[in-house]
């Protein structure tokens, strides 16, 4: 939701009384063809388009004019911002207008199969192995339309303003008074009035005028039926013919509808995620990478951010957010050991449980197993308390690795944090630890 946040609104007018949230929601995000096909499949009138995977499929497309002479050619990648970004082709912007279907292959060739980087992909940017090929369409007007869920109304909201086409971050703060807010009752849903009252608040007229008005109803009505977060137009147009164009669209759906929302989740692009995220979901596990030195596996999200505050409060950094949750099995226990090494800045690593539902025994074996298979070889901190504690602290006795247990939080934290320090500098230094010694 980058193009959705809180800055969008921190500029506007009061009166709009329309804060977007700031808290990470847990959603699924689809490229632009996907949504473009969506947006069909109700009869919301999008430009013609074809989907390339090859520089050859992409040079036929545009050979044989079946969209148009003239070709937007767009990169497909799962953040924002790429317009304005770069390739490591050297290629600048992810979205160029083309005329011959040699340009089109020349462009081709410097966006699929390389990186393309935004704000918003981070340092890594984001794989492009797919384009979208859209037909030119001459336009008079360009308006910013979405539909976003907003807790403070318990519903969605329509965000839209007459100034399409551009960052709508830098509108809201220049012009804030562009910026039109309508929150819709979820009971009653989007009146057809209350849609016409905002298309005539945007200057649609004539023809467009109810042309507009049907638009949005069809926009909210698919928002309702795919679980939709998010759904954002931009540039909702009006074409040189009158009709009502949505020009591209951005659609994030709830994670939780995945039961019912089949059909949309089998078109989810894993390549284009971290494949630790993807791991984490496999095995059902709750993780969130952060930039920190000390992995951290705990069963119980508060216990989880009390872990981590811990080990700032000695000095240290969380490299993870990382709850195995209650009912955690050994082979989850090996899974989660996988994400939290697979972070080369990870010096240490702090096992924290407390078992309730959860048993410690269990998160011994999978704590020896992981050590056994995925060959650690930095320190592991593990303060056990709760269920079967003395038989999980047996097996680790036992074992064969140098797993260094504790009863206490402090101490524990203090341990975690100081093996790190000593893990930083023997790296640095090339020299081994013998990390069995107390410190």
């Amino acid at each position: 939701m980058a193009l959705i946040r809180n800055s969008i609104f921190k500029f506007a007018p009061l009166s709009n009384q329309c804060i977007f949230l700031t808290q990470k929601r847990s959603y699924l995000l689809l490229h632009e063809y996907v949504s473009m096909g969506l947006l069909q499949e109700v009869g919301i009138r999008v430009p013609k388009f074809r989907v390339a995977e090859s520089v050859d499929q992409a040079y036929q497309i545009a050979s044989s004019h079946e969209l148009s002479n003239d070709l937007v050619v767009k990169a497909q990648i799962l953040a924002g911002g790429r317009g304005k970004g770069s390739f490591d082709s050297g290629l600048k912007g992810g979205v160029k207008m083309t005329y011959s279907p040699d340009e089109v292959k020349q462009v081709a060739k410097k966006m699929l199969g390389h990186r393309l980087y935004t704000k918003q992909t981070g340092r890594e940017g984001k794989p492009v192995t797919k384009l979208i090929m859209c037909e030119k369409l001459f336009t008079r007007r360009e308006y910013y339309f979405a539909l976003a869920l907003e807790r403070r109304f318990s519903g969605p909201v329509i965000i839209t303003s007459t100034q399409g086409g551009t960052n709508i971050e830098e509108i809201a703060a220049e012009h804030p008074e562009a910026i039109i807010c309508h929150p819709i009752d979820v009971v009653q849903g989007l009146q057809y009035e209350d849609a016409l009252a905002i298309a005539t608040r945007l200057q649609f007229r004539n023809d467009a005028l109810k042309e507009a008005a049907d638009t949005m109803m069809k926009l909210y009505n698919l928002f309702i039926a795919k679980d939709i977060v998010l759904l954002e137009i931009n540039p909702l147009t009006e074409a040189a013919d009158g009709k009502i164009y949505c020009m591209d669209c951005k659609i994030n759906v709830d994670d939780n509808s995945e039961f019912r929302q089949h059909a949309v989740f089998d078109l989810k692009d894993n390549v284009q995620s971290d494949w630790r995220d993807v791991k984490a979901q496999e095995s059902n596990l709750n993780y969130i990478g952060l930039d920190g030195e000390i992995g951290c596996l705990v069963n119980g999200a508060g216990l989880a951010m009390a872990t981590m505050d811990i080990i700032k409060l000695y000095g240290g950094s969380p490299a993870n957010f990382l709850d195995v949750g209650g009912g955690a099995s050994a082979a989850q226990v090996k899974d989660a050991f996988e994400l939290i090494t697979a972070d080369p800045r990870v010096q240490a690593i702090f096992v924290n449980i407390f078992g309730g539902i959860m048993r410690c025994d269990t998160i011994a074996h999978g704590i020896v197993a992981a050590a056994k298979e995925l060959k650690l070889a930095i320190p592991i901190v593990v303060r056990l308390q709760g269920t079967r504690v003395d038989d999980a602290k047996a097996i680790l006795a036992n074992s064969q690795f140098k797993i260094l247990a504790c009863d206490d939080l402090d101490d524990g934290a203090r341990l975690v944090v100081k093996l790190a320090q000593i893990v930083s500098l023997a790296r640095s230094a090339s020299i081994g630890v013998q990390f069995e010694l107390p410190i």
